[in-house]
C-alpha cells in the first residue's frame, strides 16, 4: 500500500513517520555535545563544595596523619617515630581506659535512648494529636535546642552534693545514697552517661514518632484482626517498619558518644582522675596542653577508625543486608 506518507512492507508494526522518516534516528552530534557541556555545568556547580570539603575535612585529615607519625610539639622539630604512636594508643593503659569509658558511654548515649524513645514514640503516637501532640513533640526536643554547655552547667548543679537529686532524696528519707554524683570514681561516668541519655531521649524520639507516622494504618488492622495485642502489634508491625529510623538515631548517638567532649569538660573536666576522660578530651589535653601532638593525632586516627567500625555495620544491618 503506498501513500503520502511512504510505502510500508507487509507485516511491519512499525508506524511510518511523516516525511517517511526512519523511526531510528542516530543521535545528532549536537545532542552529544549538549550532553557533555550539561555534565561539565553540573560539575561546575557541586566545584564550590568540593573545593570546601577538601580544604576543611580532606586536608586536616591527611595532615593528622602525618602528623601521627611523629614526635613534635607543635614549634620546634618534628621526628619521625614511625607507627610508635600507634604503639603507645594500644599500650598505655591510661589511654585504653579512656577509649573504654568513650564505649560505656555509648550504652547511655545510643542504646538506653533508642529503646526509651521507641517506647515514648509508642505512647505519643497513641495519646496525643493535633495541637497536644506537637506541645509533646516540642518538649521532648527541646534538649537539642539547649546548648550542650548549659546543659553541662544545668546538670552539674543538679548533680552536685546539694543539688536537686540530692535533695529529693533526702526529702524521701534516703540521705544514706546521697553523695556528689559526679565527683564520686563509682558514679561520675554513669552521671555522665546520664546526661547524654536526656539529651539523645529527644532526637530519638522525635526521630521514632516520624517513622511511625509513615506506617500504613492497615498493617495495624490487619494485626488487631489476627488478634495481636500491642506488644505483639508493636513488635511485628512497628518495629520491622523502623528498621531506617532505628539505624539513624544508633549512627548519629554512637558518634555523638565516641566523639563527646562538651557535657565532659563542662560538667567534669575528666575527673575524677581519668573515669570520665573521653578521647576527644584527651586529644584536646594531649595537643593543647601537654604538647604531644604526635599522639594526638594518633588518638585522632583511631576514633576516627572506631568510628568507621562502630557506624558501618549499624548502616549495613538496618539495610537489611548482612554484616
Amino acid at each position: 500500500m503506498t501513500s503520502a506518507l511512504g510505502s510500508v512492507p507487509a507485516g511491519s508494526g512499525t508506524a511510518p513517520r511523516p516525511g517517511g522518516a526512519d523511526p531510528q534516528l542516530p543521535v545528532r552530534p549536537h545532542r552529544k555535545r549538549w550532553g557533555r557541556t550539561a555534565r561539565w555545568v553540573g560539575w561546575l556547580w557541586v566545584l564550590p563544595a568540593l573545593i570546601m570539603y577538601g580544604v576543611f575535612v580532606l586536608r586536616p585529615l591527611v595532615l593528622t596523619v602525618q602528623y601521627s607519625l611523629y614526635r613534635w610539639n607543635g614549634i620546634g622539630t618534628a621526628q619521625w617515630v614511625g607507627f610508635d604512636n600507634y604503639l603507645t594508643v594500644f599500650t598505655d593503659r591510661d589511654l585504653l581506659k579512656i577509649i573504654t569509658n568513650a564505649f560505656v558511654l555509648i550504652i547511655f548515649f545510643s542504646f538506653i535512648p533508642v529503646a526509651l524513645g521507641l517506647l515514648v514514640a509508642s505512647l505519643v503516637r497513641r495519646i496525643t494529636t493535633g495541637p497536644g501532640g506537637t506541645l509533646v513533640r516540642t518538649v521532648l526536643f527541646l534538649p537539642q535546642v539547649i546548648p550542650l554547655v548549659a546543659a553541662g552547667i544545668a546538670w552539674s548543679w543538679v548533680l552536685s552534693s546539694n543539688g536537686l537529686v540530692n535533695q529529693l532524696l533526702r526529702a524521701v528519707g534516703l540521705e544514706r545514697i546521697t553523695r556528689p554524683w559526679l565527683g564520686e570514681f563509682s558514679t561520675a561516668l554513669p552521671s555522665v552517661g546520664v546526661i547524654g541519655t536526656w539529651i539523645m531521649l529527644g532526637l530519638c524520639t522525635i526521630l521514632l514518632v516520624t517513622g511511625m507516622s509513615k506506617i500504613d494504618p492497615s498493617l495495624y488492622e490487619a494485626a488487631r484482626m489476627d488478634g495481636a495485642g500491642p506488644i505483639r502489634e508493636f513488635f511485628a508491625v512497628t518495629l520491622p517498619s523502623l528498621r531506617q529510623e532505628i539505624g539513624v538515631c544508633l549512627t548519629v548517638t554512637v558518634i555523638a558518644a565516641l566523639a563527646s567532649f562538651d557535657i565532659v569538660y563542662i560538667s567534669t573536666s575528666g575527673g575524677p582522675g581519668i573515669q570520665t576522660t573521653v578521647p576527644g578530651l584527651e586529644i584536646y589535653r594531649l595537643a593543647f596542653s601537654q604538647r604531644q601532638v604526635g599522639l594526638a593525632s594518633a588518638l585522632g586516627v583511631v576514633l576516627m577508625l572506631l568510628v568507621l567500625v562502630c557506624v558501618l555495620p549499624i548502616q549495613r544491618l538496618t539495610r537489611g543486608e548482612k554484616a
